[in-house]
């Protein structure tokens, strides 16, 4: 994986698939991905699942939390048909199939994949620890684990990572409205570094000359999201971002490889 930027796949290919599901993470990887990235949460029965929303209103079109849900009901729960209706140019009756998974699921379809997987923790005031611990758990008996990356916007999550699981990588991310908190952006770097995180995630309106330096000066690797514009190939070799976060890899996939003829 030497090429730069690594094209790393946002909820798998979530611009051709339900986000999150095991259609998108296929696709990912069957694109040539050289990454993929999703999201966990923990559900009723204390089992990491592969969702974004804390609801389920609206990938499950159902009412109820996540939280409240155990680990077997939300595996029955259609989460593709809601993108079919929403982008019927891309329906595929498949689709209507996908439910929500376990972590452990997803790994187990990723146990040949040799690119990294981001996996960001979503927890919830109450369940911090224990998503840091049950994540943990699975990622530990899991050898892609030199592969995996753990992220969240809840930093103090990290630490408890870095507690269980030392030796795994971690990423501090930062949206926009960080800099409604922060003076400057070298902060972010700063901050990043006291609670233990080895990476850095950025929304791209963050990303600027100087803390794409500061961030190659206190050697923590760049990662941005989410892109689509293949642009932003050239931008993060210029400032030698090593990996961007897209909806769309296949789109960014042929740009790079175009580009690199």
């Amino acid at each position: 994986m030497s090429i730069s930027p690594l094209i790393i796949a946002h909820r798998g290919a979530s611009a051709f698939a339900p986000e999150n599901t095991l259609a998108a993470i296929k696709m990912a990887v069957d694109a040539g991905a050289d990454g993929v990235e999703f999201d966990v949460q923990l559900a009723n029965d204390g089992v990491p699942v592969v969702i974004h929303d804390p609801s389920l209103d609206r990938t499950g079109s159902r009412a109820g939390n996540v939280s409240d849900v155990t680990s077997k009901e939300l595996g029955r729960i259609d989460v593709g048909s809601w993108f079919n209706a929403k982008y019927p140019k891309r329906a595929n009756s498949d689709f209507a199939k996908e439910t929500i998974t376990t972590l452990a699921q997803v790994l187990h379809i990723l146990e040949t994949f040799r690119g990294l997987i981001y996996i960001e923790l979503k927890p919830n005031s109450a369940n911090l620890h224990d998503l840091a611990k049950a994540v943990c758990d699975v990622v530990r008996d899991s050898h892609l684990q030199p592969q995996i990356i753990l992220k969240s916007f809840k930093l103090a999550v990290i630490p408890d990572i870095k507690h269980l699981l030392p030796e795994v990588q971690t990423a501090a991310l930062f949206g926009p409205t960080v800099m409604d908190i922060l003076r400057r952006r070298k902060q972010m770097i700063t901050t990043a570094r006291e609670f233990g995180a080895e990476q850095v995630s950025l929304h791209y309106s963050l990303i600027t000359r100087q803390l794409a330096s500061l961030a190659a000066d206190a050697q923590m690797p760049l990662t941005v999201w989410t892109v689509d514009n293949p642009q932003w190939l050239r931008k993060c070799q210029q400032l030698g971002i090593g990996a961007l976060i897209t909806n769309d890899p296949i789109k960014l996939l042929k740009s790079r490889e175009s580009n690199s003829l």
